[in-house]
């Protein structure tokens, strides 16, 4: 699918709301105060997952208007799916957890909420600050492909060559991340519906800024009553170590990270009290 956004203005760029509805009205309130419109707003999929409201996300994001792929929980959701779809190892911690949270999500979801799902496009692609850039959950190639900032550049470089991008926007990974090289850019703006294991519970989300005739990206922090997501985590039932992780900022497990990632854990992103990354 082809957008067209306005080449002269900014974009507010995030993934993985997760059934997160505190985060994701918190989210919006920040867009309204920085000014961002609803077309200048791109998701990059998973508006369902862990948390505790996932009809009511489904229609925030459908009423909100924004830019929005479809991400493997989604699909899996309208392919009728007894899983998330999510590149789990069977019997993991987190393939085990899945079948709490995935059914409950399926179950939630209204007809109406859906049929609209089932519209959303796998990939979204615009020029924007001069450049190609192409929207993606995973990978171009596998919408459940991890990818993270240790992924050897040369995973990378075949998705930028195959799908002829200078910028892919990618989610999945649940971590933020700007990778540059031979003129491409890969950027992961995070997740705003569970941290990024760095020990706090904010959460993160992007925006693409337009610069002279480039683009600056800035990866931010935003903060959210963690606490009542995490409660209604709780009482509906839902794996008790995921809502524990919104207050925590800890993640129950390593199991889907490479190495690197993996001792990062519970280590504040970018700069301690540093709200901000540009790049």
């Amino acid at each position: 699918m082809t957008y067209h956004p306005n080449p002269h203005k900014s974009l507010l760029v995030f993934g993985g709301i997760y059934s997160n509805l505190e985060a994701l009205e918190a989210l919006q309130a920040t867009a309204q105060q920085l000014g961002f419109s609803p077309e200048q707003i791109i998701c990059t999929g998973d508006i369902l997952g862990y948390c505790a409201d996932p009809e009511a996300c489904v229609q925030y994001v459908k009423d909100w208007g924004i830019q929005i792929i479809s991400g493997n929980v989604e699909l899996n959701i309208v392919e009728g799916a007894d899983d998330c779809g999510c590149n789990f190892d069977k019997d993991s911690r987190c393939d085990v957890f899945s079948r709490t949270w995935f059914p409950y999500a399926k179950e939630k979801v209204s007809a109406s909420s859906l049929a609209w799902l089932t519209t959303l496009p796998s990939h979204l692609s615009f020029h924007f600050g001069g450049k190609k850039v192409q929207v993606v959950h995973g990978s171009y190639h596998n919408c459940n492909e991890f990818i993270f900032g240790s992924t050897p550049w040369k995973v990378k470089e075949k998705n930028f060559l195959d799908c002829d991008a200078d910028v892919i926007l990618a989610g999945h990974s649940g971590l933020p991340f700007l990778e540059k090289q031979a003129g491409k850019t890969w950027f992961n703006p995070g997740v705003i519906g569970m941290p990024a294991n760095d020990g706090t519970p904010r959460v993160w989300y992007g925006l693409m800024l337009i610069q002279d005739v480039d683009i600056t990206y800035q990866i931010r922090s935003l903060d959210y009553d963690f606490q009542e997501a995490s409660r209604k985590m709780l009482t509906n039932g839902l794996p008790k170590s995921y809502a524990k992780t919104l207050r925590t900022g800890i993640w129950d497990n390593c199991e889907i990270l490479p190495s690197t990632e993996t001792a990062l854990q519970g280590i504040p992103l970018y700069t301690k009290g540093k709200e901000v990354f540009t790049g």
